[in-house]
This record gives C-alpha cells, sequence and structure tokens, in this order.
C-alpha cells in the first residue's frame, strides 16, 4: 500500500460528491485532500470525466504545485490549491466548482447578503466575493495568483479563514475549504444553497432586509457556541 493510498482515496471520494450533489457538469470543479505530515496533497487529474475516476487517478502535487506522483496532470487550479494549503495551515480540504447560483453571483461582483437564518447557520458575514484580478495578475501565473487574490481579499475583509471557509472569486466562480475534504464539500454545497436562497429572496422582495443581529447570533451560537446545543454530544 502506498503511502499515498489515504489521501488519494479522500480526494476520490470527495469528487464523486460533487456531481452527486448537483455542484459540477462534465469536467467542471475539482476537489483536494492535503496530508499534512507528508507535505502534500491529492487531487484530480485535469479534463478527466467523474464517472472515469479511480482513485489510483489522484496526482499527488506539494505545497509549491510540484508534481510528485501520477501519470497524469493534474488539474488546471492546483496551484490556487498550493497557495491556499501552504499559507492556511489548518485547512486538509479545498473544493472549486462552477456550480450555478454560486457561480452567478461571482459574475455579478456580489458578496451573498446575509438574509436569513440558514446562512447564519454558516456564517454571520456576508459571503465574500473578490473583486476579478488585475490584469498582470491575470496575464502573469493565473492559477497561483487566484490563490493569492483569495487569501488577500479574506485578509482585506478581516475574515479569519477558520471561521469563514467560502469565497467567490469575481467573474469566476466559487472557491471552500474545510478541515477535510469531506467538510470542504459539505461547504460547497451550503454555499450553494445559500447562493440560490439569496437570488430567490432578491427576486421576492429587492429590498429584503439583511437579518437581524439577534437572530443572526442566536443561529451561529447554538450551532457553534461555547453552550451551542444543536444535534448530538458526541460519545465518549
Amino acid at each position: 500500500m502506498s503511502k499515498y493510498t489515504d489521501i488519494k482515496e479522500q480526494a476520490y471520494e470527495a469528487n464523486m460528491q460533487l456531481p452527486k450533489l448537483g455542484l459540477v457538469i462534465f469536467t467542471f470543479g475539482n476537489v483536494s485532500a492535503a496530508d499534512r505530515d507528508l507535505g502534500v496533497f491529492a487531487i484530480k487529474p485535469s479534463g478527466v470525466a467523474y464517472d472515469k475516476l479511480t482513485p489510483n487517478d489522484m496526482v499527488i502535487v506539494d505545497f509549491e504545485g510540484v508534481t510528485v506522483k501520477g501519470k497524469m496532470r493534474p488539474s488546471s487550479d492546483t496551484l490556487t490549491h498550493a497557495v491556499l494549503y501552504k499559507h492556511w495551515e489548518k485547512i486538509n480540504g479545498i473544493v472549486h466548482t462552477h456550480s450555478t447560483y454560486a457561480t452567478a453571483w461571482a459574475q455579478s461582483q456580489r458578496d451573498i447578503p446575509i438574509f436569513g437564518t440558514t446562512h447564519a447557520d454558516y456564517n454571520t458575514v456576508d459571503i465574500p466575493c473578490a473583486p476579478p484580478m488585475d490584469d498582470h495578475m491575470i496575464e502573469g501565473d493565473y492559477e497561483l495568483q487566484t490563490g493569492h487574490q483569495i487569501m488577500n481579499y479574506m485578509k482585506h475583509k478581516g475574515h479569519s479563514y477558520e471561521e469563514v471557509e467560502m469565497i467567490l472569486v469575481g467573474n469566476h466562480a466559487p472557491f471552500s475549504w474545510g478541515k477535510t475534504a469531506e467538510k470542504a464539500v459539505y461547504n460547497s454545497a451550503i454555499l450553494e444553497a445559500i447562493a440560490q436562497m439569496a437570488f430567490l429572496t432578491e427576486q421576492i422582495n429587492p429590498q429584503a432586509p439583511r437579518l437581524k443581529d439577534a437572530l443572526k447570533n442566536k443561529h451561529w451560537q447554538r450551532k457553534h457556541g461555547a453552550n451551542s446545543y444543536y444535534g448530538q454530544e458526541e460519545s465518549k
């Protein structure tokens, strides 16, 4: 058994969830899974259809974006993943999709407003949309610069990557991350659902107000606070 078997399996299983959840079509999107001890991540090979993938197809890449093991080229977004893993040391999974509603907000260059309690269960702020990259970044090492654009905008907004685990890149599409590849996929699905709800909210009422603080704080705290009571206690 290869020392990379575990993260290959994680990356494969996470990638296979994307079409099941309706987050990708054809070869859109990718998931990676990192192993901090080995200093590498496994990522989907570029342009390979999901129904053709196997765990062994996952490409192993280091945090500089250099392929360590694999017969195929890694995802074209590999350098974006590498930058985020290199600088955000507490994440072990990253997802990039072009899911319909989240991508529509990205193309509109708008943050997703926090309209309701569903949003507040996962974020207490608008989901940020980084502006489109400057021409020199686009014409340079585009995928590498996409990672820096994400990090720079998170810093600009004052968001911690451990608390806000999703972002839109203007005129592009969404990215999400988490402590595991499975959690990153979960966050990607949540982002798409929130994006759809926000779109419909503005269609019904273009002047819909943002969620008031009392409800926002209540829903966040009951799931994530020190005295949270959502779900079941973990068995000891």
